[in-house]
């Protein structure tokens, strides 16, 4: 959860006005990642000074709280650091105390923004109140801010890079961080272990390399006079001892250098998300777990703790989305431009993979490793969400092409019951942000077993895409509604061709493989059918007015798009609404049929078509009246005895993808109807980053 942002300049003139109009024009691309509550830190008027701002609820009342404090919007600064948060509270309540920027004394010796969870704050705020420090939120996030200022009260000649080091030593958890102090000014240190941060680098000049060095802690051994002093500090404040800074000297950030020698004029934005750098910058860096960058004087450094198996360099890339991906355009909310952005966004996940013509799919980041999984004793996907619910829906089309055992796994329950994986099983992550905690926590733990891994995601760079054995990047482009929309239907499409590449060296699946790609081929004509039913669906869903609950019955494959229309309602409307498989409705569940209760059917034509209008029979002769999504001119339900909405009709396997469309366009009607906030839905943020 959270957004973090940060802004550096070097030897570029920026006043005041820029740098705040930058922060907070960044958090609100970060908005749709928390927005409990909203702050930021800046350098001051005089030396050794921090302005911050902190304010509940939106950025928006946080852009209204600079406006009243009226700080000197004119001065100008040459060289700066400034950070920022939007909040999605785990630990206390939203308050402005609770609020990030978090800081280590009312001086603001030092400041910092967090993601994720510090696991051992507890054990660290005890000790450091028994040195002295006095707390004044309940956050986990103020712990670090405190530990910093203790370490550096014990070695004030600490270099920053040193007492960053020192400090992430300390700290148990995940954790997306930067933080700055006016000991050392204009540099900000960003730290990552399990969220995400990633670094926008914009340049006076042509950067000469495309990459940076890392640097580990045991680089270059020191001479021996200096080790033992290094040893003595050590043992004295079982704190990482100063080093000679000439003897470590790296040429690890050339890419920042100029003809002369000198760092070039340069700025740096850093985040939790790329989509609020690209107005700024289409360079950028993405840190990985247990990177410590550091931004000082024009240079960008990266440093690990100790060496291992990672890569000595991290490139710097360019970014392919473009600002208008990520505004609303003629929209009124980022989910109803995502609901229709579903056209495009299933070709972009086809694109280069799908050849209709020939009939080939073409995989190249499951290329290497497609024989291996072909062999593998069982495939286990595990996700969370709306990503689970796109795993329910694909697995008859893998038990059918490929027929390998498949189990489908909740991430948090997977983990709960520790349950078994092998070293012959093939363990598939499916997450839109890449960034999951449960799922991550998930994929170590089958990483620590020997499984293969697969990563099925939408964000370049993400957690899941570095640490996976190999995977497929769905495409969908940036998802900034919290209810994922888009990113359903393209991880359906992607897994789809998954299962058509396991099976292409079956001859007795050809004629079946040939058949589901030609409807992949129609799917994004008929989603464009099926948005024309926008307005009709608005109509319909008038009807639910002032209802408590509703139920969505599906059969089958069709049992995953209820429970993922079920989701989206819940979470967009507030409305109580229970998915549940056809088959179990007289098991119980018929008690709760009466005139009343609304009722959705999903009734579209597929070889278990006869059972599925068993349960239509029931509902109706308990005198239920159910809207029926069911194919177009469908005799078996007449128009003028019961509403219906008719969808085009599909192949066997690839009818869930059309289904859900009317289902996402009810939840978002529903959510216009009671005034509600589409995008950003209480309690809820886009990325769950904690467990």
């Amino acid at each position: 959860m959270c957004g973090i942002f940060g802004y550096i300049n070097y030897l570029v003139d920026k006043d005041r006005k820029f740098i705040l109009d930058t922060l907070v024009n960044g958090l609100s691309r970060l908005e749709y990642r928390g927005y409990d509550s909203a702050g930021l830190a800046v350098d001051g008027d005089k030396k050794n000074e921090t302005f911050a701002f902190k304010e509940v609820g939106k950025v928006a009342k946080l852009k209204e709280l600079i406006a009243e404090e009226k700080p000197d919007l004119t001065k100008t600064f040459d060289s700066h650091a400034g950070i920022a948060h939007t909040r999605w509270a785990t630990h206390g309540p939203p308050s402005r105390l609770n609020c990030h920027p978090h800081r280590s004394d009312p001086n603001w010796d030092f400041a910092v923004v967090h993601n994720g969870i510090i696991t051992n704050y507890k054990e660290l705020k005890a000790f450091l109140q028994t040195k002295g420090h006095k707390f004044e939120t309940e956050t986990d996030t103020e712990a670090i801010a405190k530990l910093a200022k203790y370490i550096y009260d014990a070695q004030p000649d600490l270099s920053f890079v040193d007492l960053a080091k020192a400090l992430i030593k300390e700290l148990d958890g995940a954790f997306g961080l930067l933080l700055k102090s006016v000991h050392y000014p204009h540099a900000v240190i960003a730290a990552r272990k399990g969220s995400p941060l990633v670094i926008g680098v914009k340049t006076a000049k042509k950067m000469k390399v495309d990459f940076v060095d890392v640097e580990y802690s045991d680089d270059a051994a020191l001479p021996a006079e200096a080790a033992s002093q290094t040893l003595a500090l050590k043992k004295a404040n079982n704190l990482l001892a100063p080093a000679d800074k000439s003897l470590l000297h790296r040429s690890q950030s050339r890419a920042f250098f100029s003809d002369d020698g000198a760092p070039m004029p340069a700025e740096f934005f850093l985040s939790s998300d790329p989509s609020a750098i690209v107005e700024h910058t289409k360079k950028v860096l993405y840190l990985e777990d247990d990177d410590i960058a550091h931004i000082h004087e024009g240079v960008l450094n990266i440093h690990r703790l100790k060496k291992d198996d990672k890569s000595t360099t991290r490139a710097i890339q360019t970014l392919e989305i473009e600002l208008q991906e990520i505004m609303k355009g003629e929209f009124d909310h980022f989910m109803q431009k995502e609901i229709f952005e579903q056209p495009e966004s299933v070709v972009n996940a086809m694109r280069g993979r799908l050849d209709v013509a020939s009939k080939t799919v073409t995989l190249g980041g499951l290329r290497q490793y497609i024989t291996t999984i072909r062999r593998c004793r069982r495939l286990i996907f595990i996700a969370c969400g709306t990503s689970y619910h796109s795993c329910m829906a694909v697995r008859g089309i893998f038990e059918e092409l490929t027929e390998i055992p498949i189990a489908v796994e909740l991430a948090s329950d997977f983990l709960d019951r520790k349950a078994p994986v092998f070293r012959d099983d093939t363990c598939v992550f499916v997450s839109q942000s890449g960034e999951t905690a449960d799922s991550l926590m998930a994929l170590r733990y089958c990483l620590e077993r020997g499984a293969l891994t697969v990563g099925i995601v939408n964000v370049v760079g993400s957690s899941i895409s570095l640490l996976t054995h190999c995977g497929v990047h769905i495409n969908a482009g940036p998802e900034i509604g919290v209810a994922s929309t888009k990113a359903y239907t393209s991880q359906f499409v992607c897994m789809v061709m998954f299962a058509l590449s396991l099976s292409e060296d079956r001859a007795s699946k050809t004629k079946r493989r040939e058949e589901i790609m030609e409807g992949l081929g129609k799917v994004s004509e008929q989603f464009k059918e099926v948005l024309k039913l926008n307005d009709s669906i608005k109509q319909l869903c008038e009807k639910f007015k002032n209802q408590k609950s509703l139920l969505l019955l599906g059969r089958g494959a069709q049992h995953a798009t209820a429970l993922e229309g079920a989701l989206k309602i819940k979470e967009i409307s507030y409305l109580h609404c229970e998915a549940v498989m056809s088959g179990e409705l007289k098991h119980g569940v018929l008690a709760l049929v009466d005139e009343n209760l609304p009722i959705v059917m999903i009734l579209t034509r597929d070889e278990i078509f006869a059972k599925s209008l068993n349960a239509y029979q029931q509902v109706i002769a308990r005198k239920g009246r159910p809207i029926i999504i069911c194919n177009q001119d469908d005799p078996e339900f007449p128009a003028d005895k019961t509403d219906r909405i008719e969808v085009p009709a599909q192949v066997e396997g690839l009818q869930g993808l059309i289904n859900v469309i009317p289902l996402q366009l009810m939840a978002y009607w529903l959510a216009v109807g009671e005034g509600l906030n589409v995008d950003f839905p209480r309690n809820l943020a886009k990325s769950v980053t904690v467990e």
